[in-house]
């Protein structure tokens, strides 16, 4: 089971690519749990739990290396490309998550 968490400003957004990334895992028979949070719960999710990959939201870019610093290399970090996320292609975050992971 591979845990991908999603980061934005307030979680919204992001929830909807969520639904798309599992969609994704699910075609390609991926055991994977992966949701979204807003920028304030990030420490408490790591804190409960093991996440394999974080990607950032472009609204919050700015928090890559800060995020990069505190969490690699035990976790895999990353920002979305703006026009997947623009674009709600489930599809290649998924994959781009994956191949972070090397699968």
């Amino acid at each position: 089971m591979k845990t991908i968490m999603l980061v934005c400003n307030a979680g919204m957004s992001t929830s909807m690519l969520v639904t798309k990334m599992e969609k994704a895992a699910a075609s390609q028979g991926v055991e994977a749990k992966i949701f979204a949070v807003p920028v304030s719960e990030v420490d408490q999710e790591f804190a409960s739990q093991t996440i394999d990959v974080l990607l950032i939201g472009p609204q919050v870019r700015f928090m890559l290396d800060e995020y990069k610093s505190k969490f690699e290399p035990a976790t895999k970090v990353s920002d979305i490309n703006m026009m997947d996320y623009g674009t709600m292609n489930g599809e290649k975050v998924f994959a781009a998550a994956m191949s972070l992971l090397g699968d």
